[in-house]
């Protein structure tokens, strides 16, 4: 019997306090680098608790991008999980209010204020 797949959805947000700069644009530049890893940092542990989390595989930050206020930066990350038979279908609605809940009703994230309408899980 095959072995279980890897399957993605994104994740996006915005962060109201982390001020966007074109070096934030460039993959793979130091600020990138440094910023995706703290993302992951705060990010994955969150998907570890939710209900894909014995599933999930880890987030990778593609993009950071200019949010509404020069002072946004909007991320846009693509996370993975192994899809398997327990895992009966990925259900976006109930990861997005477990990361609702998680993040005090899409306001915090760590050190970090987010947009409160900016949370999207994408299946």
């Amino acid at each position: 019997s095959p072995g279980p797949i890897i399957q993605q959805f994104t994740l996006n947000f915005t962060i109201t306090n982390l001020r966007f700069t074109t070096d934030l644009e460039t993959p793979n530049s130091a600020k990138f680098n440094s910023t995706e890893k703290i993302m992951q940092h705060y990010i994955d542990p969150l998907l570890k608790k939710s209900s894909i989390g014995p599933y999930f595989t880890g987030c990778k930050v593609i993009e950071f991008r200019s949010g509404r206020d020069r002072d946004d930066t909007r991320v846009d990350a693509v996370c993975s999980y192994k899809n398997n038979v327990s895992l009966a279908s990925f259900d976006r609605e109930k990861v997005y209010h477990e990361l609702s809940t998680m993040t005090n009703g899409v306001t915090k994230l760590g050190h970090y204020s987010l947009e409160k309408d900016s949370l999207y899980v994408n299946g």
